[in-house]
């Protein structure tokens, strides 16, 4: 059985970090919150990108919130939040938390990006172009939900995190989400007691 020793998770509170403190609540896997602004010395000291989350697990240092969240799944195994490796619902899986990144939270990074982080001489006015493409993405979301709770079934997995977490970042920023059946998924997922835990943990460390 996978070594429940405390794992620290640096980055900044309400940010991907969400997503990895969330997963560890899932799984019942003790953390410490680290709390790191992007390109600090403290970041940049376990990731040289300095960009977070970053997980450091005794001496190994992950890094990518996708990366992370399927780490800590296989970790713990009897949790079910993952599948066997090169299982069907492995492939699955794997394709969902690609589509969590490259397709629905693409066009709201790009959008976030212009409108708050760079420089200002920088930004463009992208929002009909992330518009378009958060719909597309929302519009193949819906097409492959099942009959299930969660994107593989009736276990909550991995995925759900990551496309959860997405799914509060759109609304937050009020981009439209014109699906019933995505809209009840966002529902379900971002009602978990686990992710309520989290954002309490985050909010004392802040």
């Amino acid at each position: 059985m996978a070594s429940n020793s405390p794992v620290q998770i640096f980055g900044s509170p309400g940010s991907r970090l969400t997503r990895v403190s969330w997963m560890c609540e899932e799984l019942g896997q003790a953390y410490e919150i680290v709390v790191a602004k992007p390109h600090s010395p403290e970041m940049k000291a376990v990731n040289p990108a300095g960009k977070g989350p970053v997980l450091v697990d005794g001496d190994l240092i992950v890094i990518d919130s996708a990366a992370i969240c399927s780490y800590l799944a296989d970790k713990h195994p009897q949790k079910g939040m993952t599948a066997p490796s090169g299982s069907p619902q492995r492939a699955q899986l794997d394709s969902w938390i690609h589509f969590a990144q490259g397709d629905l939270e693409a066009p709201l990074w790009l959008k976030t990006k212009h409108k708050f982080i760079l420089p200002e001489e920088m930004r463009l006015d992208v929002g009909d172009i992330t518009g378009q493409e958060f719909t597309r993405a929302i519009a193949a979301m819906e097409a492959r939900l099942g009959d299930g709770p969660f994107v593989m079934g009736e276990q909550f997995t991995a995925a759900d995190v990551l496309l959860g977490h997405i799914g509060s970042w759109a609304r937050n920023a009020k981009l439209a989400i014109n699906s019933d059946s995505v809209n009840a998924y966002f529902d379900r997922v971002l009602g978990r007691d686990a992710l309520a835990r989290a954002r309490a943990r985050e909010k004392e460390a802040a």
